[in-house]
């Protein structure tokens, strides 16, 4: 098992790294897409999450679920195909972005090195996935391992303001 270095933002407001503003960046082209797939059904009713989700799939996000218990959020997404040295974990008080990125091989050409392509559903070399989480986690004990395609992230929830203080009252 191979542990993932994760950078660790202490407050939610800092969105000074380059991830926030690729995240921004794809989710706005998520929803340019899932406006296509509604003006697609003539407009219909009903299904604006089913296009949502359908682009957010087409455009870049891997399989993930997202688990609580005892006081600690366990998350784990597929990433299959990618080494460990690939992957970008960031981790704030409220979230946790995946950022898998493969180098890509060039010919000499500058084209990738796998012959005519006559169709792929490969749709991109990057994913990207944000999680929101429902409360407030300590980032700085934030951790991450990545064995078998599978990147697991284990966030213990940060202590309330009020349990601090009866922790320390009872020292």
């Amino acid at each position: 098992m191979r542990d993932i270095n994760v950078r660790k933002v202490s407050k939610a407001e800092d969105r000074s790294l380059p991830v926030f503003a690729e995240l921004e960046r794809l989710s706005q082209e998520i929803e340019r897409r899932a406006r296509e797939l509604f003006e697609s059904r003539a407009y219909g009713e009903g299904h604006a999450l089913d296009d949502w989700l359908q682009a957010e799939h087409e455009i870049c996000w891997p399989a993930a679920e997202l688990v609580e218990q005892d006081g600690q959020f366990m998350l784990s997404v597929a990433l299959p195909g990618y080494e460990p040295s690939e992957i970008e974990l960031t981790v704030t008080p409220r979230e946790i972005i995946v950022h898998a990125g493969k180098k890509v091989e060039k010919g000499e050409a500058g084209q990738e090195c796998r012959g005519h392509v006559h169709w792929s559903e490969f749709r991109s070399k990057d994913v990207y996935r944000r999680f929101g989480l429902p409360a407030t986690i300590d980032a700085d004990r934030a951790k991450a391992t990545f064995r078998h395609g599978m990147l697991r992230v284990t966030a213990p929830e940060a202590k309330s303001m009020v349990e601090q203080i009866q922790v320390d009252a009872a020292a």
